[in-house]
């Protein structure tokens, strides 16, 4: 499995494709980021066409096991990130 790009590496890939210098696309990455973050934070979902959509669920409170004792535990209700892939990125993927 390669390794995955760095934020470096997608800079400059970036700043490749839209013909611009690596600070302006540092920039946009960045803004970006920021968006999804506040959206996702918030309680919203934001769909990147051709690639997925990222959105928060909530988790119910639950039962867990502590691995190491065996013991049971309530683990309180909390939130996870969740993300969908985009049918056209699974198709370009598995040809």
């Amino acid at each position: 499995m390669a390794k995955p790009m760095t934020k470096t590496q997608l800079v400059a890939a970036l700043a490749e494709d839209m013909g611009t210098d690596k600070k302006s696309a540092g920039a946009a990455l960045e803004a970006v980021c920021a968006l999804i973050t506040r959206e996702v934070s918030a309680g919203g979902a934001v769909t990147l066409p051709g690639v997925g959509k990222i959105y928060c669920r909530e988790r119910p409170e639950r039962m867990v096991r502590n691995p190491a004792t065996g013991e049971q535990i309530k683990k309180e209700a909390d939130k996870v990130v969740k993300m969908t892939i985009a049918k056209a990125l699974k198709d370009s993927v598995n040809g």
